[in-house]
């Protein structure tokens, strides 16, 4: 059984940062693409950020370039999102998930975590 599982979420303050992980297990993820979305109230998933498992190539929205980082450790199973300058605007639930393709559409992706909440404050 497939299994992602998000942490690091929490309060942070306008300009502040914060690491999040998702660790996969329930099967060999080397041949996928790891993607983090974002959702806020009221609003739609938002693409955040994207890693080949295997390559290591990223893919980012313009929302968040420069600002956050994705990365992944192999041999934990774990990819990572540095979230650094902060913004009120980066408040939302955030969600990493497995799929095939470095791709922005949530519909790419097959397996997705419960989320962690990142609230920004100004």
């Amino acid at each position: 059984q497939v299994q992602l599982v998000e942490s690091g979420g929490g309060l942070v303050q306008a300009g502040g940062s914060l690491r999040l992980s998702c660790t996969a297990s329930g099967q060999t993820f080397s041949s996928y693409v790891m993607g983090w979305f974002r959702q806020a109230p009221g609003k739609e998933r938002e693409f955040v950020a994207a890693i080949s498992w295997s390559s290591g190539a990223t893919y980012y929205s313009d929302s968040v370039k420069g600002r956050f980082t994705i990365s992944r450790d192999n041999a934990k199973n774990t990819v990572y999102l540095q979230m650094n300058s902060l913004k009120p605007e980066d408040t939302a639930v955030y969600t990493c998930a497995a799929g095939g393709s470095l791709s922005r559409r949530p519909s790419m992706y097959r397996y997705w975590g419960q989320g962690t909440q990142v609230t920004v404050s100004s």
